[in-house]
């Protein structure tokens, strides 16, 4: 009997990589064979984000392109934009199954069903009442030289933009025993860099006990950075409201932490971030970031930073570019507000204007571009030595490769030949465009 395959398509957040590769290994251990997402399968997985309106547009581009090349597999549709708008993805012609954040990893078990048509087209219940958690081990991280590792599931904060945590549930703490032996067989593996990643990873440990001190980021840092093996650790993005001083602590002591930190910041204007619902003031969050850069010197920062927020004032905007500047945001991440039903944010009067939103999003990301390009100068001047995680070789020059340093700095290294996966030292000697030069040590 032929053995049955199956592809993954993943949009969105590292989680949602994460918990696309719990899905391929529980699949793999009923004997269904990964392929490609570009080959032909028997079974594709589209499992979709809906942090904007234009993820949203992706997720169902993405379904449709697949169904057009392959229409005799069978389609089923999961993740964060299947649990928000599972009837959108059902009308769909050709989707087979449209599974909720609540059920996506019980995926193996339901799959009899679906190929003998037994199942219902939606199957998407109550992620605040149920959610399946990880009970196995990834053995790899498929396609990737860096290997991620979900701590924790939901979201208790409820921005007024945000739609996240409806359809995530509430946050959820993994067990640190499952987290542990996560990390300790991806390092036995030969990942040379974990990233832990959570859907609100600094609520890490809330809901694991009533004892104070509670179990909480800092400690779970601390036990992960004790395990043995040569590899280093990065976490995803994180709140500015979390960067306590025992958490500060941690990520300056500690080693093994990247000294890259992607921050979600969103605005840099106190009245635009409490009508956000966040919980942070702008002053908050200089001083927290600022702590952070001044025990960690060489720290380089990312931070997610939103563009037209209703009542968004011209010189609310300009205290989010101001932001960048004094921040050092080198690698901002920026999009325009989505107009979306079913946010807070949506009934917000004075909305601003579409084009309004573009330009502002254009000029936060050539902020970002000129703070990296002084960063860039300050790293060759300084001939800054790193340890480059190798990504991939140059394509069509197989003496050039190409990764990232602990900083999260893009690097080319200009020759040799390394695989991915690879942890080289380099020198950094000059700019390319967009990318650091470097040659080996």
């Amino acid at each position: 009997m032929k053995q049955r395959s199956f592809a993954t398509t993943t949009l969105g957040c590292k989680v949602n990589l994460f918990e696309s590769g719990l899905i391929g290994h529980s699949l793999q251990n009923i004997n269904w064979q990964q392929v490609d997402h570009t080959d032909h399968a028997d079974l594709y997985i589209v499992n979709t984000c809906t942090v904007t309106s234009e993820a949203d547009r992706q997720a169902r581009q993405t379904v449709r392109r697949l169904i057009r090349q392959n229409p005799q597999s069978l389609i089923v549709v999961t993740g964060c934009y299947a649990q928000i708008s599972p009837d959108a993805c059902a009308e769909i012609p050709g989707v087979d199954l449209v599974l909720g954040n609540d059920r996506k990893l019980d995926l193996h078990q339901l799959l009899p069903d679906l190929i003998k048509g037994e199942l219902p087209a939606v199957l998407v219940g109550d992620p605040n009442e149920h959610v399946s958690l990880p009970q196995d081990i990834v053995e790899d991280c498929d396609g990737h030289t860096r290997a991620f590792v979900q701590v924790q599931q939901g979201c208790n904060q409820g921005c007024t933009f945000c739609i996240i945590h409806t359809a995530r549930g509430p946050s959820r703490s993994f067990p640190i025993t499952l987290i542990r032996r996560q990390v300790e067989r991806l390092v036995l593996n030969g990942y040379r860099e974990i990233v832990l990643c959570g859907v609100d990873i600094g609520s890490y440990g809330d809901d694991l006990s009533t004892d104070k001190p509670a179990y909480n980021l800092a400690k779970l840092l601390t036990e992960i950075s004790s395990l043995d093996g040569d590899f280093r650790l990065r976490i995803s993005s994180i709140d500015p409201s979390y960067l306590d001083s025992e958490l500060i602590d941690v990520l300056a002591g500690e080693e093994k932490i990247c000294p890259h930190f992607h921050l979600s910041l969103q605005s840099g204007n106190t009245l635009i971030l409490k009508r956000m619902k966040r919980r942070y003031t702008a002053e908050l969050m200089y001083q927290r970031v600022g702590e952070l850069s001044a025990r960690i010197p060489g720290a380089v920062f990312g931070a997610d930073i939103m563009a037209g927020f209703p009542t968004e004032s011209d010189q609310a905007f300009e205290d989010s570019v101001i932001m960048v500047e004094r921040l050092g945001i080198a690698f901002p991440h920026v999009f325009s507000y989505s107009d979306r039903p079913g946010v807070p944010a949506q009934r917000i009067p004075s909305q601003v204007p579409h084009s309004l939103r573009k330009q502002r999003t254009r000029r936060l990301i050539e902020t970002g571009e000129k703070v990296r390009k002084d960063l860039f100068e300050r790293v060759v001047k300084n001939q800054l030595k790193a340890a480059v995680l190798v990504e991939k070789q140059e394509p069509g020059c197989p003496h050039r490769s190409t990764g990232r340093s602990a900083e999260y700095l893009p690097i080319v290294i200009q020759t040799g030949s390394f695989a991915p996966g690879m942890l080289i030292n380099v020198q950094i000697t000059g700019i390319d465009g967009s990318r650091l030069i470097a040659r080996p040590v």
